[in-house]
């Protein structure tokens, strides 16, 4: 399995994680501090250049303020909507 962050899947994970920041009027540096670590941290998943693990990602949706469930579930919808929109 490819270990690239630039799949569709990956795509929309990273944009749902900067959505949901933006949404709850967080910058990168609200949950940076929230999860003890440096603003860099936020930037480099947002952007791609790191990957979040499970346990990772629950404690990143503690600092947005939303449930692994929540997300998860918007995540997998707009999924399937690209899916969807891409034939396949």
């Amino acid at each position: 399995m490819s270990k690239t962050t630039y799949t569709q899947a990956n795509v929309i994970f990273r944009e749902l994680l900067k959505e949901t920041r933006v949404a709850k009027n967080l910058t990168q540096a609200d949950v940076a501090k929230s999860l003890g670590l440096p603003q860099s941290y936020v930037s480099k998943y947002e952007s791609g250049e790191r990957r979040l693990d499970f346990v990772e990602t629950v404690l990143v949706c503690g600092a947005l303020g939303t449930s692994i469930e929540d997300f998860a579930a918007v995540y997998s919808a707009k999924l399937a909507k690209a899916r969807r929109a891409k034939g396949g």
